[in-house]
């Protein structure tokens, strides 16, 4: 994507040992299967004392059964943790040979592998590379000024939203500001929901991609800007509901990459939107639902073993990360569910397993992951106050009360941090930070406790305690008493990124009953009020708003219980 063509000449010299009057005389047609291999050296995240590169290599000679890719830096760098390949470091000298799955390396083939490493000072970019001993081109990511479609790579930032301000979505503001008392937050910063293909040109003459970008410039000024998208379209899509159902089949992977993520991707690229820090959430309510949702399970469903046996899930997802992350100044956060959805024993370390194998598909790395978000468009609370997991009451372990039912964690904060840990403990770069949607967890108003339940039971503590007042933790959909939560903020508390509202308060998470539509939106019995409940909800009634319209639709009788029960309070 850089500098492919200069280094391509410059490699040739060096390879053939020509002078540059020599190279200037090569057809202008030469492939890259003229230089004997290339090597991709990306730095995809820079921080003041480490950074996490990705480094794709490609065989142009004759294939390979092992291989060894080396290099030296010019500075202090070390390499502390890799992934892909087994990586060793004598002085400035840095080899990486393959693991026993990837040794097989075709004439045109690639492989690609990632580390993590410490530096102090400058981290100058090694300048060659050898395979099996062999002299590669090199591309380091770096700009070419001749190539005006080159936007180069440069560095991310750690944390994209510290000093940043973040992109208000004009068309959430007039609907905000157009409801009573809406003006008070109309001008937070909301995700931009690219939910369908038509979204990303606009539908219903609304606002396309590009609008939403061209609009983040003029927020912009000279300021940093961060602007949020929800990438939301994989095939198949939300498996275990239907009122969030979308347009694409369960086999249609190619529609969703060359029609869906391809456009996007290539709209991203634009060095006209080059200083925009633009924050990508990729594809909610989808992963999660290949542990929880799927046979032998109680709450399996049809179309969740179809998508786990089909992958079109885990494709999806990795062929958005490493498409997406190809642009230098997109920041990818993979959706890790919630609490109250995966901090199980039996969900928790399996769900970060298949997080790390989307993010290894379809070229893919895990450094094409910047981070995760949690409690996406959900309503748990971000942080309990009155009782945590390790508290008894006359003996009895706070785990065994029907509202935490065994589980590990009591809240979104302490499930991303713990997440995060294990994220990073099996191969995720150790500078991932994780993100909590707070658009609907506040809870405040009457009903929010001021101190602990009555020790009489577990129960009576947790329940008289607890600030999130849903029925059940299964229950998702526009929830009855839920309030806008914590405001957006940069980095809120340890290895949190940011406070998001990802979901735009005010918009409905389905409808209450079944309405005809052209946007591929089924009826969820979870959206109705009078609905008595499934397995996944232990069978209790759903919390739903009455009167509820499509998902995504305004729901102005939600938006405005979502400000009288705000916390912090308006």
């Amino acid at each position: 994507m850089s500098r492919t063509r200069t280094a391509l000449l410059a490699a040739l010299a060096l390879v053939a040992g020509t002078a540059g009057a020599a190279v200037a005389a090569i057809p202008p047609d030469v492939g890259a299967a003229a230089v004997p291999c290339t090597v991709e050296y990306k730095v995809q995240n820079q921080w003041d004392t480490g950074f996490t590169t990705a480094v794709t290599v490609t065989n142009n000679s004759a294939a390979k059964s092992s291989w060894a890719v080396k290099w030296s830096y010019a500075g202090n760098q070390k390499v502390t943790s890799g992934w892909n390949a087994k990586l060793s470091q004598s002085g400035t000298a840095v080899t990486a040979a393959n693991e026993s799955y990837n040794g097989t390396l075709s004439t045109g083939g690639s492989v690609s592998f990632g580390f993590n490493g410490t530096y102090s000072g400058t981290n100058a970019l090694p300048t060659a590379f050898t395979l099996d001993g062999v002299t590669c081109n090199v591309d380091d990511g770096g700009t070419d000024p001749t190539d005006p479609t080159d936007p180069g790579t440069g560095s991310r930032v750690d944390n994209p939203y510290a000093g940043a301000k973040v992109y208000v979505n004009p068309e959430w503001k007039a609907k905000a500001t157009g409801e009573t008392g809406g003006s008070r937050i109309a001008n937070q910063p909301t995700g931009v929901w690219l939910d369908r293909i038509a979204a990303i040109n606009g539908v219903n003459g609304g606002m396309g991609l590009r609008a939403h970008l061209d609009a983040a410039l003029a927020q912009k000024g000279s300021d940093e800007l961060v602007v949020q998208l929800v990438i939301y379209n994989l095939p198949g899509r939300d498996c275990a509901a239907l009122a969030s159902n979308g347009e694409l089949g369960p086999t249609e992977i190619d529609k969703y990459k060359t029609q869906y993520i391809d456009p996007i991707a290539a709209i991203l690229k634009d060095t006209k939107y080059a200083g925009l820090r633009i924050v990508t959430t990729v594809e909610i309510d989808s992963l999660p639902n290949l542990v929880t949702n799927v046979s032998p399970r109680a709450t399996a469903t049809a179309n969740c073993d179809t998508m786990k046996a089909n992958g079109n899930y885990v494709k999806g997802v990795g062929y958005a990360l490493n498409k997406l992350g190809d642009a230098p100044n997109v920041y990818n956060y993979v959706d890790a569910g919630h609490h109250g959805w995966l901090g199980w024993d039996d969900n928790f370390a399996p769900s970060a397993a298949l997080f790390k194998e989307a993010a290894s598909a379809e070229g893919a790395t895990v450094a094409d992951v910047h981070g995760f978000i949690v409690n996406t468009a959900n309503y748990s609370a971000t942080k309990e106050d009155h009782f945590t997991v390790n508290d008894t009451v006359n003996g009895a372990s706070v785990r065994t009360s029907k509202w935490i039912d065994w589980n590990r964690y009591v809240d979104e904060q302490s499930y991303a941090q713990a997440m995060r840990t294990q994220l990073v403990s099996i191969g995720f770069p150790s500078g991932i930070g994780m993100l909590i949607d707070t658009s609907r967890n506040g809870w405040g108003g009457t009903a929010r406790p001021t101190g602990p339940g009555a020790t009489t039971t577990v129960d009576t503590y947790v329940d008289g305690g607890r600030y999130d007042r849903r029925i059940h933790l299964g229950n998702w959909c526009n929830q009855s008493g839920a309030g806008l939560g914590e405001r957006p903020q940069a980095a809120p508390a340890a290895g949190i990124d940011a406070y998001v509202w990802m979901k735009p308060p005010g918009e409905s998470d389905g409808s209450s009953t079944a309405i005809p539509n052209d946007e591929g939106k089924g009826f969820d019995r979870m959206c109705d009020p009078t609905y008595t409940g499934n397995p996944r909800n232990n069978n209790n009634m759903s919390g739903a708003l009455p009167n509820a319209p499509l998902s995504g639709h305004w729901f102005s009788a939600q938006f405005q219980e979502l400000m009288k029960n705000a916390y912090p309070a308006l």
